[in-house]
């Protein structure tokens, strides 16, 4: 079920100047012999200095100063878990100066994310991560505090709220007609489906973000710029840096990551600063006569000038665009990857398909495409999403949790400022907990037993506790109404000779490994459904 063990020895027996050359950690730009003798004299005193907690848990040996920072295979989330099945459901491993702990057990879980909630909800934050939200003031990276819950509060009780959401139906509605619409153009040819979920997804957040008009700007130019971007970005967030495991090397940034997080932030808040400044021209244009406009940026430049909200956690301008920056960036590869994968099980399963389907027709017919108001409805379809997401969880370690003082978790020490990985992707496989765990099988989320509240610490894709992700609610709207529009308008099948597999690619977000290649042929006659 998990990697060979192999994976766990294959560097004892090399020297280090082999192990350098073929870690995979810095593969790409190797550090020269000067960079590791600073290395060495840097962090031996740190190392050495540094007291040693007593009861850490357990873990594989490492290299001097370096620790298990160069064995780590790039798939974490098989490592880690095969690293479990020899060490336990806890495990340390020193990467650097970091000490990171690796938990993989329900139960243990629950006392990071419940038990100890408050001590457990901060982030222990990447230098790339801190510069790609304006030096982490977005809700993923604030440490947890009164600014964290204001924000918390803008983006769940307000601006992610199923009423909100509801208010730019139309916006989202709109952009999957136009995904419709190019599938049908294409009809008989081969598709990059996860390309082209990607641009629907792009488009809906985007549309949603600052509405379906956008005055002075060509929408398709800006649509580019964000794809190119996000791409980007998402490189950096997840290419692994060296100032983030000897933080005391920081200053010099050795691998250039933050040099090029830097460049690339301010793209984004040229187009930021070039759709808010449009909006601000036209508002005051209209002096009083303000035409009402349903979309996030209308609703947080109002809530930035509202009097009413509480001024000791004012909400900012810097507020409003790292919280632009989170919908953009965390809004898109998760939702098209499960889209993705979704289609790829179902295809792989055509009976999963065919029941789809058919529910389809039950509920919304053969005369109308598919709308949101529909979706409570497909039972089938939405179990379909939930074991997609139990065996390819968006984000397979979640997002790593930091406590805010030494704390003790499975009878084990947890110093303060340790970097927690919660290995959902091998708790959501865990065969003491489900049956055939590697089998899609949709009707194990049939009943009303399973949820996306986190609750249940045998499954909880979008993680639990304060930190829970707060677009829950978009994202169950977007991926559902999008699935089933391609299921209910489109057949999919493989071009002659193409292999449909499920395999996965590990990375800040969970990716398939090779992109879903498919042919969609209309289901119905009727061609209003697709123009």
């Amino acid at each position: 079920m998990f990697s060979s063990p192999s994976i766990l020895k294959q560097y004892t027996t090399m020297p280090l100047s082999s192990i350098l050359s073929q870690t995979h950690y810095f593969s790409d730009q190797p550090i020269t012999t000067l960079i590791l003798f600073f290395l060495f004299f840097l962090v031996a005193s740190y190392l050495f200095l540094k007291p040693n907690p007593r009861n850490l848990p357990p873990g594989p040996p490492g290299l001097p100063f370096f620790g298990n920072l160069l064995s780590l295979h790039p798939d974490l989330h098989t490592y880690f878990a095969a690293l479990a099945q020899i060490h336990g459901p806890i495990f340390k491993l020193r990467l650097g100066s970091k000490l990171a702990i690796v938990i993989t057990k329900p139960t243990l879980a629950r006392e990071v994310l419940k038990d100890n909630d408050i001590v457990f909800a901060n982030r222990d934050v990447p230098v790339a991560g801190r510069i790609a939200t304006y030096g982490g003031t977005d809700i993923v990276w604030t440490p947890y505090g009164a600014e964290w819950r204001m924000l918390r509060k803008v983006c769940v009780v307000k601006m992610l709220s199923n009423v909100t959401l509801d208010s730019v139906y139309d916006l989202r509605r709109n952009e999957v007609c136009k995904m419709v619409s190019y599938l049908y153009d294409r009809a008989g040819s081969a598709v990059n489906v996860g390309e082209q979920v990607f641009l629907a997804v792009m488009n809906v957040i985007t549309s949603m973000m600052w509405g379906g008009e956008v005055e002075g700007v060509d929408r398709e130019i800006l649509g580019a710029e964000f794809r190119e971007l996000v791409a980007e970005m998402t490189q950096l967030l997840g290419k692994p840096n060296v100032s983030d495991f000897f933080p005391g090397l920081a200053r010099f940034d050795l691998q250039g990551v933050e040099k090029e997080m830097q460049a690339l932030v301010p793209r984004f808040d040229e187009i930021f600063e070039r759709m808010i400044g449009e909006r601000v021209k036209v508002n005051e244009k209209e002096d009083g006569k303000k035409k009402e406009r349903k979309d996030f940026l209308q609703f947080l430049l109002d809530l930035k000038d509202s009097e009413g909200h509480d001024s000791k956690t004012p909400f900012t301008m810097t507020h409003l665009k790292a919280l632009l920056m989170d919908m953009v960036v965390g809004g898109t590869d998760t939702s098209s990857n499960t889209i993705e994968f979704a289609m790829a099980e179902m295809m792989q399963k055509p009976n999963v398909m065919k029941k789809v389907q058919e529910e389809l027709e039950v509920v919304v017919g053969k005369d109308r495409m598919v709308e949101e108001s529909d979706i409570h409805k497909l039972h089938y379809l939405q179990a379909v999403m939930k074991e997609t997401l139990r065996l390819h969880p968006t984000l397979p370690l979640l997002v790593p949790h930091s406590p805010s003082e030494t704390s003790n978790v499975g009878g084990y020490t947890i110093p303060k400022g340790s970097r927690i990985f919660i290995n959902v992707w091998a708790i959501h496989r865990d065969p003491s907990v489900w049956e055939k765990p590697l089998e899609f099988d949709p009707t194990r989320f049939l009943d009303d037993k399973w949820d996306f509240s986190g609750n249940d610490f045998s499954y909880f894709p979008f993680g639990s506790g304060r930190r829970i992700c707060a677009g829950i609610a978009m994202a169950e709207k977007t991926v559902l109404h999008l699935l089933a529009t391609l299921v209910h308008l489109f057949d999919w099948t493989i071009p002659q000779g193409d292999k449909l597999e499920t395999a996965e690619k590990f990375g800040i977000v969970l990716r398939k490994n090779v992109p879903l290649v498919a042919i969609p042929t209309p289901r119905f006659s009727n061609p209003n459904f697709y123009k």
